[in-house]
């Protein structure tokens, strides 16, 4: 469905031997040691939100049209990396994370219509556990556009046009750390070679949606969790996948919905928001899931900055002008639909900011105030960190730091608690 996302970086190195699907992995956010500023980095955060935005609204679809070499290939933006192993030897590749997405594809020797990328392309006649993966798989099957031409041919594209064309193929993954790396075998992906898209360093997209395609289903973990430090720090964030994937503390549960439109994506269930002391009175099918697809509340990885429904957003926004005590003020970029002017640092006045919370289906969500409002002493302005969107709903990155989220693929159910996601 999508394909680009806020980015983690997971570090798969050092094959192993074993069959254990008990993982952990470290994340690593796209612009850390980039040098930006807090703002900065919310600013560009907001801009990949946009565009990931309209990746996840037009959807997922099969290969269409054709490809040429005077086609441009423009870069990408993504927000998680995870960086594996495949092949024997291992071979290093840079894979987007995507929940958004089911299919996992690098770019490939020979290749004929490439983005650059950090790493080597992979070249699959070196690696001795590398084949190609037969028509009559159910791996090929599950495509939404396939060939048969004396193997399993894909075309996968995304809603801003980004494409890839190849082999479906199968061999060993190895994730993990040096010391703790698990070498899977059999793992089913597309080695590209006539790619288009917006992408920075990667190779191509891991797939962690809930397709037979993705990552997480080929593994079959069950389960995976992943705690997301402050995007405005150096540290990296722990990704659980199997067993290891468990919460403790005051845990809170609610469905996973499926949109049969869109069945990549994790939808969930938002019942209402509190802002400040008042629960605000919205119409029941603003976040709703329409019989046509449209609309919902999705839980995405991929995208930074939450954007909310329009009918919900101009409430919320009215509830914290009216309950925060700041004039508000203009945001000179552009970007964020809401601001105050914030009183100087060396102020004896105290900001008292509302507090925020997503009522879902069976569980409270209240949002630590650094995951909805940031404060910049340089530009004096105190930001809210929602945009506007149409019909949809998504709950970014920035809003679940320092939650423990947990994906039950079996139960289909999303558990979530607070958590130091840096001392995990």
């Amino acid at each position: 469905m999508l394909q680009i996302v806020p980015l983690l970086l997971i570090y798969f190195l050092a094959p192993t031997s074993s069959t254990s699907p008990d993982i952990r992995l470290n994340l690593k956010y796209v612009d850390t040691g980039s040098g930006y500023t807090k703002l900065e980095l919310l600013q560009r955060a907001a801009v990949r939100s946009s565009n990931r935005a309209a990746r996840v609204f037009a959807g997922h679809r099969g290969f269409s049209g054709h490809i040429t070499a005077q086609e441009p290939v423009e870069p990408h933006e993504g927000e998680y990396l995870i960086e594996l192993a495949i092949g024997t030897p291992g071979q290093a590749v840079l894979l987007t994370l995507d929940t958004g997405s089911d299919l996992i594809w690098t770019q490939c020797q020979p290749c004929l219509i490439c983005f650059n990328q950090s790493f080597p392309l992979y070249n699959p006649t070196v690696s001795s556990t590398y084949y190609k993966y037969p028509c009559s798989g159910k791996l090929c099957n599950a495509l939404s556009l396939s060939a048969c031409h004396e193997e399993c041919m894909y075309g996968y594209g995304y809603g801003d046009n980004s494409t890839t064309f190849g082999i479906l193929s199968s061999k060993s993954f190895t994730l993990g750390s040096t010391d703790s790396a698990v070498t899977i075998q059999d793992v089913g992906f597309g080695c590209g070679v006539l790619n288009r898209g917006i992408f920075l360093n990667e190779s191509g997209i891991a797939g962690f949606g809930r397709g037979a395609l993705s990552l997480a289903s080929q593994l079959g973990v069950g389960k995976f969790a992943y705690c997301l430090t402050s995007f405005d720090q150096n540290n990296t964030s722990p990704l659980f996948m199997g067993s290891l994937a468990k919460l403790h503390g005051p845990v809170q549960t609610t469905p996973i919905l499926t949109n049969p439109t869109n069945p990549t994506f994790y939808y969930l269930s938002l019942k209402g928001i509190t802002v400040g002391t008042r629960r605000l009175k919205l119409p029941k099918s603003v976040f709703q899931l329409k019989k046509n697809g449209k609309g919902g509340v999705i839980l995405d990885s991929g995208t930074a900055i939450t954007r909310m429904a329009q009918g919900a957003f101009q409430q919320v926004k009215r509830a914290f002008v009216s309950q925060t005590k700041l004039k508000v003020a203009r945001d000179l970029t552009g970007i964020f639909d809401l601001c105050f002017l914030a009183p100087p640092s060396n102020s004896s006045h105290k900001v008292i900011v509302p507090r925020l919370v997503f009522h879902f289906d069976g569980a409270d969500m209240e949002f630590p105030q650094d995951n909805y409002i940031n404060i910049d002493q340089d530009t004096g302005l105190l930001c809210l960190l929602i945009l506007e969107s149409d019909e949809e709903t998504i709950i970014g990155n920035i809003q679940q730091q320092n939650m423990k989220i947990l994906y039950d693929l079996e139960k289909e159910r999303l558990s979530f608690v607070p958590a130091q996601c840096d001392r995990l």
